[in-house]
């Protein structure tokens, strides 16, 4: 861990209040959204996506080719950029980095899906990569995969990779990237810091440097945010955002997102290999029942309840922002009386004390549920499922618990429900892989369980066909066709039941700060993007800057406070909320 930073009073620091904690700054081990924000300030892609639109755009590349059979694919690296610790970066670093993950276990978990189709990676000098693949595939022109130092990560083996902290104090020196921020210190549940990298290829930011400041509630961030300690507040509640209507000094912001919250069953935990783990209850590898319990939860309630109506009732992973979004032609609706219906029939009979059992009369459908800490519409989702699945005769137990331990659970297949979110990435492959049988936890070398991204034990051989042609199809319209059919396929096998779309809820100090980029152009979020636009472009407020963005904001076609909720869209992130692929944070999980 660093020695503490003490900013100088003249230093311009950029506050920004989070509820979700970074769960490791490993982009190896990490899986929250606030983690891939950390890496976004600390590393740069491949390539990137564009602020107005999330077409491909160049980052560490600055140009590429393909060839004529689409076979090979040859990228020129920026040349003049170094890494934190003021070593170059190369050629050989983005080669290192995609061998690392195509030849890893661990690595393969969150960037797996980038490299399904590439076969070799060299550089063949120091500005330029060469790449050759397996199949044609519309991902080569999409790789947010971090580049990382190899002078570093080449000294952590593979059996010391799952217990690198990757922070300022770890040995090697950890947190060095090429990014528009350098990470100074790292507090767990407290704070992170990051001073702005005045070498920065792209220009050095407006700014300082960036604190995250971990909050356990909402109603702390806003009141901090309101007594001007932080700047910036990420993930807020509908009540609270509401609050702060007509708040002097304080832009409150609701965008367009690309994140959807979820409930997920344990439809029959197993490893890679097929071996059973976990204590999940064996009814819910029917079909039946989990139809039976998606007609028993009521989506609009949630919307209302949790997202004061700032949201949409979810169907399918992809969600309405994107063009390849899925809606099926007869969705399933809340009918609880049809959920008992189902129930009755597949043959579920109720006990004396009214609780159903297994069809041959053994064990009783009890369920063990879990929401997370940092999340109340979580928690209140969980309540509210406790209520409906009474009303179908199941009976169940909840327990709340923090981010990390779930996604151990989620690993380790010991529970039966729970809820969280994911934050999509622009392209849909890495949010249909976590369905693929492949993303099922794995034992690794020292005999531990480790999770995939698979948390409903979906396993699915024609889904998975499907996943691979998809990956192949060069055709935008032909790839979307494909894409639709697989998200309709998981909806109809009930994997997951996607709750809400819901809209991002964010605010700033409008006196302080000013020129945030919102992605996509104009009603997205405006941080935790696909990139580090408004990190960038964000300035002090001056009083020619304050009337600037006075008119700005009369103009804009923004969703504020009072305004119309915008199309249906978690944390995606996505982690889980990743870039991409991320668990989401509070109103999702990213």
């Amino acid at each position: 861990m660093a020695a503490t930073s003490v900013a100088n009073a003249d230093e311009v620091i950029f506050r920004v209040g989070v509820l979700q904690d970074i769960d490791n700054l490993n982009p190896f081990n990490g899986i929250t959204a606030a983690a891939y924000e950390a890496w976004a300030l600390m590393y740069d892609g491949l390539t990137g996506y564009a602020a107005d639109d999330f077409a491909p755009t160049p980052r560490i590349a600055e140009s590429w080719e393909q060839s004529e059979d689409g076979l090979t694919w040859t990228y020129q690296i920026r040349t003049g950029v170094t890494f934190h610790d003021g070593e170059p970066l190369t050629a050989d670093d983005v080669a290192y980095t995609f061998n690392r993950i195509m030849d890893g276990q661990l690595e393969k978990t969150n960037y797996g899906s980038y490299v399904a189709q590439i076969k070799t990676v060299e550089a063949t000098d120091d500005s330029t990569v060469v790449m050759t693949l397996n199949n044609p595939t519309p991902l080569m022109e999409r790789l947010a995969v971090p580049i990382l130092p190899e002078h570093i990560w080449s000294e952590i083996g593979a059996d010391e990779l799952e217990q690198y902290p990757n922070e300022p104090g770890s040995d090697p020196p950890g947190g060095v990237g090429s990014g528009p921020f350098i990470l100074t210190e790292a507090r767990e549940g407290q704070f992170y810091r990051f001073e702005a990298n005045e070498d920065y290829w792209a220009g050095a930011p407006n700014i300082d440097g960036v604190e995250y400041r971990l909050y356990r509630n909402a109603d702390a961030m806003v009141q901090a945010l309101k007594n001007g300690e932080i700047d910036f507040a990420d993930d807020l509640d509908a009540n609270i955002f509401t609050s702060l209507a007509d708040t002097e000094g304080i832009e409150a912001r609701s965008s367009v997102y690309y994140g959807f919250n979820y409930l997920t069953f344990n439809g029959g935990a197993a490893l890679t290999d097929g071996t059973p783990i976990g204590t999940g209850h064996p009814s819910l590898q029917d079909p039946q029942v989990r139809l039976a319990i998606h007609h028993a939860v009521n989506k609009e309630a949630l919307v209302d309840r949790t997202l004061d109506g700032r949201g949409s009732p979810g169907t399918t992973v992809i969600p309405p922002l994107y063009p390849e979004h899925a809606e099926p032609e007869v969705p399933v609706t809340y009918d609880p009386e049809e959920a008992n219906r189902i129930l009755d029939e597949a043959g579920y009979a109720r006990g004396p004390d009214g609780i159903r059992t297994m069809p041959d009369g053994s064990d009783p459908l009890v369920y063990t549920l879990y929401a997370r800490q940092n999340s109340e519409t979580s928690q209140t989702t969980i309540k509210f499922l406790q209520g409906w699945l009474e009303a179908i005769g199941i009976d169940s137990t909840a327990e709340t618990v923090s981010e990390g331990r779930l996604y151990e659970i989620a690993g380790e297949g010991t529970f039966d429900m729970y809820e969280w979110g994911w934050v999509v990435e622009p392209d849909p492959d890495y949010q249909l892989s976590t369905f693929t049988c492949g993303q099922f936890s794995y034992e690794n070398d020292r005999g531990t369980v480790r999770a995939g991204l698979n948390d409903s034990f979906y396993c699915n051989e024609e889904y998975d066909t499907l996943y691979e042609q998809q990956s192949t199809e060069t055709d935008r319209d032909a790839r979307a066709e494909i894409v639709k059919q697989m998200q309709l396929m998981a909806y109809d096998a009930n994997a997951y039941i996607v709750t809400e779309y819901y809209d991002y809820l964010q605010a700033y100090r409008s006196d302080r700060f000013t020129g945030f980029v919102p992605q996509p152009d104009p009603d997205g979020a405006i941080l935790f993007q696909y990139g580090t636009y408004s990190y960038l472009n964000i300035e002090p407020v001056t009083e020619s800057a304050s009337s600037a963005a006075a008119s700005d904001d009369s103009n804009s076609n923004a969703m504020l406070i009072g305004g119309a909720a915008g199309a249906g869209v978690l944390a995606a992130v996505g982690l889980w909320m990743f870039v991409r692929s991320r668990r989401g944070t509070d109103a999702d999980v990213e």
